[in-house]
């Protein structure tokens, strides 16, 4: 007596149904998102932080970087000693650039050449 089939797994339908509607891919080589305020605090103070507490696993560092960003008021983060906001600011324009460009069809580098040569 042959075996019957056994039946699909959900995740096994969810992940065809997936590829069967052609779901949007991020292109290779395409432009990084923007970081956040956040993240470039969390880059700047996590050395610290690591320092402090050596005995701090990955995910208490963490935590430890999320209550010290919780403990700033807004208007530290917003004080010109505070440069996370303005960073984030220049990495979205940084952003924007890149995905305009990849949307014309352009490499970046070959639009800023381009305005470089028009500023002489």
């Amino acid at each position: 007596m042959p075996k019957e089939a056994k039946p699909k797994r959900k995740a096994a339908e969810k992940s065809e149904a997936k590829t069967a509607k052609g779901t949007k891919s991020k292109a290779k080589g395409g432009p990084k998102r923007a970081l956040s305020a956040y993240m470039f605090f969390s880059q700047d103070w996590r050395e610290r932080i690591k320092a402090e507490n050596p005995d701090a696993g990955f995910g208490e560092v963490g935590k430890l970087l999320g209550a010290k960003w919780k403990e700033l008021d807004e208007e530290e983060k917003k004080a010109n000693t505070f440069p996370y906001i303005n960073m984030a600011a220049e990495d979205k324009a940084r952003a924007e650039k890149e995905k305009a460009s990849l949307a014309s069809g352009k490499p970046a580098s070959e639009e800023s050449g381009a305005e470089d040569k028009d500023d002489d």
